[in-house]
């Protein structure tokens, strides 16, 4: 059996198949940026593809806490609309 990583989501604190989660990270320049391929270079957190979630995190303000930088409103609203 082939090892599945799991990954904790940052709205709904829950463990997922890392496939299951979108990645939220933050370049090495400092940009926040939505990761659909899961391979790019940065600091991450990671969360459900779903608006309530999201909403959870920001509310918490765990994606903060994970990549170590404020988030704008901006990059929140544009996050939301790419996971639709």
């Amino acid at each position: 059996m082939k090892h599945v990583p799991e990954r904790k989501c940052a709205g709904c604190q829950g463990r997922f198949p890392k496939s299951a989660l979108v990645r939220i990270l933050r370049t090495p320049s400092g940009e926040v940026v939505l990761d659909t391929t899961g391979k790019l270079s940065g600091r991450g957190a990671y969360i459900c593809k779903s608006e309530k979630c999201l909403a959870k995190a920001r509310k918490s303000g765990y994606v903060e806490r994970s990549l170590k930088c404020s988030v704008s409103d901006e990059v929140y609203s544009k996050i939301s609309g790419e996971l639709l």
